[in-house]
């Protein structure tokens, strides 16, 4: 029983911050008629407003993210053509890491490393992963098959301890920019302001998502790997 509830503890503590992320997106996209601009305009306005011209705006299938490489604040359709509360205050979120980009904001330059080095390393790892049961078999020595199956393992891992490490890249992206931003600028209802600091947090804890999510594909290869 104790093991049943553990189990269920876990899963929880894994999928329930994306849950939460997810349930708080969708509930401010209602009204979607709220503001007069779209989430696309308002980060062209902010942008502009900081004199970040040379900075793009553009819809993405890809999810909401600030392109520090391209230099565009890529929005997903709904968010880019929408003009709920979320879509104003995501485009606000993503104009944050642009401002981030353009003062030098060393964290958001480490981030911007560590993700391009973690896409290849996670694949490595799955490769490894599903290499270590034929590496046994092959040369007969299980010793080898452990190793590729813990090497895999830890690269896989490496994208886990990636999204931990953007956390403070993107607090500081939803209240240390974006949020002063829309108050300055006026760009929210005043009785809007608390329920955007519920979404700037829900932004910066999509990565926290992610990171979990990391951890989840994890166990998933073990469980396949132990059948």
């Amino acid at each position: 029983m104790a093991v049943i509830v553990l189990l269920v503890a876990l899963i929880a503590l894994i999928v329930g911050p994306g849950l939460w992320v997810n349930g708080v997106m969708a509930r401010y996209r209602l009204p979607k008629d709220r503001y007069a601009r779209t989430g696309g305009e308002t980060a062209r306005l902010l942008l502009d407003s900081l004199g970040l011209r040379q900075v793009g705006t553009e819809t993405t299938d890809a999810g909401d993210h600030y392109d520090p490489l391209d230099k565009v604040v890529r929005l997903s359709k709904s968010n880019f053509d929408g003009r709920s509360l979320t879509a104003l205050t995501v485009a606000a979120h993503e104009v944050g890491h642009a401002i981030q980009d353009a003062t030098g904001f060393k964290p958001l330059k480490w981030r911007t490393r560590l993700v391009r080095w973690a896409r290849p390393i996670e694949k490595i790892g799955a490769g490894l992963l599903m290499a270590a049961p034929f590496s046994a078999a092959l040369t007969r020595v299980p010793m080898i098959g452990l190793l590729t199956f813990f090497g895999g393992f830890l690269t896989l891992a490496s994208g886990a301890v990636v999204h931990a490490l953007t956390l403070p890249t993107e607090f500081d992206a939803s209240f240390g920019r974006a949020l002063p931003l829309v108050e300055q600028r006026g760009i929210l209802r005043r009785e809007d302001l608390g329920r955007a600091k519920r979404l700037l947090t829900a932004a910066a804890l999509t990565y926290v998502a992610g990171a979990l999510q990391s951890l989840l594909n994890i166990a998933r290869w073990w469980a396949i790997l132990r059948r």
